[in-house]
């Protein structure tokens, strides 16, 4: 801001304010200087980033036109005098019997000139504070409404809200996200040791058999099995003669 040829700016316009939210990251363009911003406030400066509670009033200060404050205040005042002219008009004419106008009206106009007078007090000091508002963040007060003026923070504060909000969901899908391949990380790591107690198991029985094979212990081992199929079989060939019936023949 204060570099090169157009330098030297003693500070920005409250309408940039919301520029930020409009500036975005070259590498994420879902992600802008305001996610940024409020990202280093919440890890330095937590308290600030509570500043919403005291412009709570904010939003309805933004729907307010002190044109249009001015205007309704004059005919307010138009009506009251209205109101005292027919006072004073039928003041003058003969009273019928129990005709109530003047003492009711009368006593109508009492009470509301002190609240109109209130009202107008009340107006005077809101055009005071808000001058005195402008004028602190370097605005010309001639120049800019309350609706206006107000708008700007009012749309700020929704653009820092939805900021976070977003800033809160990105973390819950990264921590999500780690969750998820420190799972996959742990079930590969583990079936990475299965394969490896397999593979284990597999050569201690393939070690086995070559030890037996060069030992000639196979041989010995299938030799004695041969012997003992053999010998079962001569059994159950003996047992089957033994069963067999005689048959004589009679010539």
């Amino acid at each position: 801001m204060n570099k090169g040829q157009r330098g030297n700016a003693y500070g920005f316009k409250v309408s940039s304010l919301n520029k930020i939210g409009d500036t975005k990251s070259s590498i994420d363009k879902n992600i802008t200087l305001l996610h940024y911003l409020i990202t280093i406030l919440e890890k330095k400066y937590p308290k600030v980033v509570l500043f919403h509670e005291d412009l709570q009033n904010v939003p309805e200060a933004a729907k307010v036109h002190m044109t249009e404050l001015e205007k309704d205040v004059n005919n307010m005042r138009t009506g009251l005098k209205n109101v005292e002219s027919e006072l004073d008009f039928q003041k003058n004419r003969p009273q019928e019997s129990g005709d109530k106008f003047v003492s009711v009206v009368s006593q109508f106009i009492t009470v509301a000139s002190f609240s109109f007078s209130d009202v107008e007090d009340s107006l005077q000091e809101a055009k005071e504070l808000f001058t005195k508002a402008v004028q602190h963040f370097g605005e010309d007060p001639t120049r800019m409404q309350p609706d206006e003026f107000f708008g700007i923070f009012d749309q700020f504060l929704q653009s820092f809200a939805e900021a976070k909000q977003e800033n809160e969901n990105i973390r819950r899908r990264k921590e999500e996200e780690e969750r998820r391949a420190r799972m996959e990380a742990q079930l590969k790591e583990q079936r990475e040791r299965e394969r490896k107690a397999r593979k284990a198991e597999e050569d201690g029985e393939f070690d086995d058999l070559v030890s037996a094979l060069r030992s000639g212990e196979v041989f010995d081992k299938d030799l004695s099995k041969m012997k003992r199929n053999r010998k079962r079989v001569n059994t159950q060939t003996t047992e089957s003669s033994r069963e067999r019936p005689i048959t004589k023949l009679n010539f």
